[in-house]
């Protein structure tokens, strides 16, 4: 199948590029600039991993977001907080209705070009906060998608009953090198160590037992998980 990989420069979606890569014919892929502090950081890996296989590489902006949408994850939004990424807490670093925004746009652009299904490397870690990356949104996305367009576009979501532990596993064994993406919401020039997005990446890399390559600020013992909340 012909696919479009959504790729930000983190280490699922560039994973999800690295399997689309052995399971599918990849067209292109595409990433998104929307005022977030760490664009910047994983924006420039998402199109060096894009390059090494020769593909082409879109970056879409979507400058609006800054201006107009509420989360601390965006420049103009507040101080990304620090702990497990399941607190209550990182529901500040929720962009709202981010993902139905980006797929709807990747979906024409994947159309556009020919393709038969889009990629998203959205996973079960990700359920806890975000409810546009859960499995019931991504059904509902996916039927929008395949009934509004001629293509009948399919959204592969091979990650999303995986923990961000057997992507780090699967990642390896496709030869991804790690140390190649970002995940930092903080933005800065090393990984913080402590933010929501930096706890999961380490605690991802040691349940897994591959060895991280991240540099960071911090590597104090991670935060216990929290109790399930609403």
């Amino acid at each position: 199948m012909k696919v479009v990989v959504l790729c930000s420069g983190g280490m699922d979606s560039v994973t999800a590029l690295y399997w689309a890569r052995q399971a599918h014919d990849v067209v292109a892929t595409a990433s998104f600039d929307y005022g977030s502090k760490h664009n910047h950081r994983e924006l420039p890996f998402a199109a060096e991993h894009a390059a090494k296989f020769g593909l082409r590489h879109e970056v879409i902006t979507l400058d609006f977001v800054n201006r107009l949408f509420a989360s601390d994850l965006l420049q103009g939004g507040g101080t990304v907080p620090d702990g497990h990424y399941e607190a209550a807490n990182m529901k500040q670093t929720v962009v709202p209705f981010r993902n139905a925004i980006m797929l709807s746009i990747a979906c024409g652009f994947a159309e556009s070009v020919g393709a038969e299904g889009l990629v998203i490397a959205a996973h079960g870690g990700d359920h806890a906060i975000y409810p546009d990356c859960r499995e019931d949104f991504m059904q509902a996305m996916g039927d929008a998608m395949r009934l509004g367009t001629y293509a009948g576009l399919q959204l592969l979501r091979p990650f999303i009953a995986l923990d961000k532990a057997r992507i780090a596993a699967a990642g390896a064994k496709l030869g991804v090198d790690f140390a190649r993406t970002w995940s930092c919401y903080k933005g800065g020039v090393i990984h913080c160590g402590t933010c929501g997005t930096c706890v999961e990446r380490r605690e991802a890399f040691a349940l897994a037992g591959v060895p991280d390559p991240t540099t960071y600020t911090s590597t104090a013992p991670l935060p216990p998980q929290p109790a399930p909340h609403p």
